[in-house]
C-alpha cells in the first residue's frame, strides 16, 4: 500500500527548497515506513544543495529523522509499529567493512547514503504525477512526513524518548562524540582540540567534558559559539582567524602540544593547523566534509620525528542498526570504543551529560527557511524541523 506524504524537495543545484506532495512505494522487506516527526537539519543537507557533495536531483534530503514506525517489512526482527525510533546512515550489510563491524566504510557507503536510490536503481518516491523522485537519502529521506528507512539504518529508542530533541543523534552528535570516544579512542584526563564547534563540535566538546580532559580547547571564528563551548565544557576558546593558532594552542599545553584533536570544519587551512598543533605523539581525526578532491599538506617529517597520527573519520565509527530497548548502562570507566553511539548518547544525555537543549532549536517545518538562516547566520547551532506538533507526536505515543 502506497503511503502519500508531504516533502521538502531539492528541485536542482543550488535552488530554494519547495513544498511537494510526494508518493512512497510499499516497505520491502528490509524496510520500514516511518511517520517522521522531527529532522535535525545538518550541513550535509545544505552541501548537497549547494553542489559542494554531489548528488542527483530532484531529490528529497534529510538524514536526522526521528518518528514513530507504522509498517515493517517481512525481514525486520526487533522493531514493530509503535516503536520510536531514530534514523541514521545506510550500509550494505555484505561487504568486508561490514562485516567487521564499522559500517561507516561500507564500500557501497556513498551509493547507498548519495545516490537518491536503492543500490538496484530503484526509487524509494515519486511525485504526485507518479514521476521517479530521487530520494533514499542516507536510507531515509527525512525532509518528508513519511520516510521508507531501511532496516540498517533504524535505531529502536525507548518509547518515552524525547523524538525532536534526539532527532541529531543520528548524525551530527554520534558523529562529534564518536570521533573522539571511537575513531581517535581517547584516553581520560588528556588535553583536546576542537577546531570548529557547529553542531558536531559541540558533540565533541561535551564527550570530551565526559571523559574528564584536562584540556578543551574551542576554536572557532564566531564568538557566541565560543561563549556556547565554554558552558558545554571547554576550559579554553580562541579565534580560529588568529594567524598564531598553532601556537596558542601549544601555550596552552605546556609548549608541546594537544594530546588530540579533531576538525569539524573541513577546510585546508584548518586541518594542517590542527595537525602541526599536535603534540609528540598526538592524534586527530577530519570530521567536516570537503568536496571531493580537497587536499591539505602534512609537514612529512614532523609527522615522522614526533609520532603524530592523523586519521579521518566517517559518522563517529558508530553502528546505528543497534536496537536500543533499554538503554545500556556504560558505567563509569569508559575505555576501548563505544560502537552502539546512540544508546550512549541517550544514557549520557538522561545523566546530565549530554545538554542538547543548550544548542537544539525546534522550528515548525513550515519554517525551515528560518531555520536555514539561523544556522547559516551562527544564531542556532542545531536546527531541527517538527512536522507535527508536540501534543500530536504525544498523542501518538499514547496510541500504542
Amino acid at each position: 500500500m502506497v503511503q502519500k506524504a508531504r516533502a521538502l524537495v531539492a528541485p536542482s543545484m543550488g535552488s530554494p527548497l519547495e513544498f511537494q506532495d510526494v508518493i512512497l512505494e510499499s516497505p520491502r522487506p528490509d524496510e520500514a515506513l516511518v511517520e517522521i516527526h522531527a529532522t535535525g537539519v545538518c550541513h550535509g543537507d545544505i552541501g548537497c544543495i549547494t553542489g559542494k557533495t554531489p548528488v542527483p536531483f530532484p531529490i528529497v534530503l534529510g538524514h536526522e529523522g526521528s518518528g514513530i514506525v507504522r509498517q515493517v517489512g517481512g525481514d525486520i526482527k526487533g522493531i514493530q509499529p509503535g516503536d520510536a525510533v531514530i534514523a541514521s546512515f545506510n550500509s550494505c550489510g555484505r561487504c568486508d567493512p561490514c562485516s567487521r563491524e564499522v559500517p561507516a566504510y561500507c564500500r557501497n557507503f556513498v551509493r547507498l547514503n548519495f545516490g537518491g536510490s536503492r543500490l538496484d536503481q530503484s526509487v524509494t518516491m515519486s511525485t504526485s504525477n507518479h514521476e521517479p523522485l530521487h530520494g533514499n537519502f542516507f536510507g531515509q529521506s527525512s525532509f518528508c512526513s513519511f520516510a521508507l528507512v531501511n532496516a540498517r539504518c533504524l535505531v529502536k529508542i525507548p518509547r518515552e524518548s524525547p523524538l525532536a530533541l534526539y532527532a541529531p543523534l543520528g548524525c551530527a552528535i554520534q558523529t562529534g562524540a564518536g570521533a573522539l570516544l571511537n575513531t581517535l579512542n581517547m584516553r581520560r584526563g588528556a588535553s583536546v582540540a576542537v577546531f570548529g564547534t557547529g553542531s558536531v563540535g559541540m558533540a565533541a566538546v561535551m564527550a570530551a567534558k565526559i571523559l574528564d580532559a584536562s584540556i578543551i580547547i574551542g576554536i572557532d571564528i564566531d564568538e557566541g559559539r565560543l561563549e556556547i563551548a565554554k558552558s558545554l565544557g571547554a576550559t579554553h576558546t580562541l579565534k580560529g582567524s588568529d594567524p598564531d593558532i598553532v601556537d596558542q594552542v601549544r601555550a596552552l599545553c605546556d609548549g608541546d602540544g594537544v594530546q588530540y584533536a579533531v576538525d569539524c570544519t573541513g577546510i585546508p587551512a584548518m586541518v594542517e593547523r590542527m595537525v602541526e598543533a599536535l603534540g609528540n605523539t598526538g592524534k586527530a581525526a577530519t570530521i567536516g566534509a570537503a568536496p571531493p578532491g580537497t587536499m591539505a599538506s602534512i609537514d612529512i617529517f614532523q609527522h615522522i620525528t614526533r609520532g603524530k597520527q592523523y586519521i579521518g573519520c566517517n559518522l563517529g565509527d558508530s553502528v546505528p542498526q543497534q536496537v536500543c530497548d533499554v538503554v545500556q548502562v556504560f558505567g563509569e570507566t569508559l575505555t576501548g570504543s563505544i560502537r552502539q553511539m546512540v544508546a550512549f548518547l541517550i544514557e549520557q544525555h538522561s545523566l546530565g551529560n549530554l545538554p542538547l537543549e543548550r544548542i537544539v532549536k525546534l522550528y515548525n517545518v513550515d519554517d525551515w527557511e528560518l531555520a536555514l538562516d539561523d544556522m547559516h547566520s551562527g544564531k542556532v547551532i542545531k536546527p531541527v524541523l517538527v512536522w507535527q506538533e508536540l501534543d500530536e507526536i504525544n498523542k501518538s505515543h499514547r496510541a500504542f
